[in-house]
């Protein structure tokens, strides 16, 4: 309540200033912002309904882009501005905010073309540049009008015969109103994980367990969810996949009352040269919770303790429908805690990534405690059944509870050697946990 009451104040000072010294015109004042926090995903073939591109494009969504921002359904981003600082931070300014709403309130006009910033160049039907190497499915996955469907996982060979680190890479749904998610494995050449599976071809494992929604062990490239942009690590980083591995593909797919295909791609664009420093996948679970009926506020908690310490970049919480609010914490060796992420008001149609501004370097024997809140009463009005007792499975009307994150290693260094206690003299540090 006290940011709410200081934004409005500054926002109220803002928009006097801004009325009584500015004529606020699209091209002058508008479209930076919209290229800055918007253009992304409102342009052709991206998830938003419609473009902002131009000045054409806007004119007609004036009034619903100023109720959009007045109420913050737009930009979606959840993170609380009182905890931490995100590079991808979506939201707008007070300034930025009481332009539009300036713009809108004095007719939405035009302005000189003049004026305009340089367009943006976005790479034809990417958000990546150019990928090296597109990998796809072979046909498209038909979905009927009604009913749930099992995960999908789709073996892409790589067939790679040297390692490949990669600096950007992006997955891209040809009908994004039907996948809810897209992991992307990275199958190591030994794994035995799938190995039933026939390639290119979405397939359904026996027995849904963990293990399958798990990857079997094997690292993520990425995970696509709706408003979630393409990974793409800064130089001397990047995800490494080794020669001879597959990308497996799972695909969470819901039906939209209308039988339609998709045909989902992954863009990869490698590192010019081998990185220094290598992301690396975490996931905090929980699988053994049972959520109460009708208890509007039940707490799961998950855990991991880094034997060496750890860098930390970004955080990435998963639940499904009754999924009411996220914390990330770190508990440090003496005891005292901080707190990294807080997702007061955790949205499952817009499932975000937050990635830190300057990266979190954590002393061995920390631990990163993950908390997830769940709202099953029926209160909450996309709750599928509140008399029903819940408990983790894949499918939307289960729930999940998932703190991914990425760590940085160094790029030599293998995931048994990150997480094994380093022996000191006369004595081994503890081990880790989840």
């Amino acid at each position: 309540m006290k940011y709410q009451a200081r934004f409005a104040i500054l926002f109220s000072a803002a928009a006097c200033a801004f009325a009584a010294t500015t004529d606020v015109t699209f091209h002058k004042d508008v479209e930076p912002i919209l290229q800055k926090h918007c253009q992304e995903c409102h342009r052709p073939g991206e998830i938003a309904p419609f473009s902002l591109l131009s000045y054409s494009d806007a004119r007609p969504w004036a009034k619903a882009i100023r109720a959009d921002l007045l109420t913050k359904k737009m930009p979606p981003w959840f993170a609380d501005p009182q905890v931490g600082h995100f590079s991808n931070d979506r939201s707008l300014t007070a300034e930025e905010v009481s332009k539009v709403v300036s713009w809108v309130d004095g007719g939405a006009k035009e302005g000189n073309p003049k004026d305009s910033p340089k367009a943006l160049a976005f790479a034809d039907g990417w958000n990546i540049h150019k990928p090296d190497v597109v990998l796809s499915m072979k046909e498209s996955f038909h979905l009927p009008a009604k009913g749930d469907i099992p995960y999908q996982y789709v073996v892409l060979p790589t067939q790679f015969t040297e390692d490949k680190w990669v600096q950007m890479a992006e997955a891209r749904p040809s009908d994004r109103s039907v996948v809810h998610h897209v992991v992307i494995f990275i199958r190591d050449p030994d794994s035995k994980w799938l190995r039933e599976a026939k390639t290119n071809v979405p397939f359904v494992p026996s027995g849904g367990d963990f293990q399958n929604i798990s990857g079997g062990g094997s690292d993520i490239l990425m995970i696509y969810t709706p408003g979630k942009v393409p990974e793409i690590w800064r130089p001397g980083l990047g995800k490494m996949i080794k020669a001879g591995s597959d990308l497996v593909l799972q695909i969470h797919y819901t039906t939209s009352g209308k039988e339609t295909e998709d045909h989902t791609q992954v863009g990869l664009v490698f590192a010019k040269e081998k990185p220094t420093e290598r992301a690396l996948t975490i996931g905090g679970y929980n699988l053994g919770f049972k959520i109460p009926p009708q208890d509007p506020d039940y707490k799961v908690v998950a855990k991991n303790t880094f034997p060496n310490g750890a860098t930390i970049l970004n955080f990435f919480p998963h639940m499904h429908l009754r999924g009411k609010s996220f914390e990330y914490t770190v508990v440090y060796p003496d005891g005292h805690s901080e707190l990294l992420l807080r997702v007061p008001k955790y949205d499952f149609f817009w499932q975000l990534d937050y990635q830190l501004t300057q990266p979190l370097t954590i002393p061995p024997g920390s631990q990163i405690i993950c908390t997830a809140s769940y709202d099953n009463s029926p209160n909450n009005p996309k709750n599928p059944d509140p008399t029903a007792t819940v408990r983790f499975g894949e499918q939307s009307w289960e729930e999940m509870m998932i703190g991914f994150y990425d760590v940085q290693i160094p790029a030599d260094m293998s995931v048994r050697d990150f997480f094994t206690p380093k022996k000191t003299e006369g004595a081994t540090t503890g081990s880790s946990g989840q």
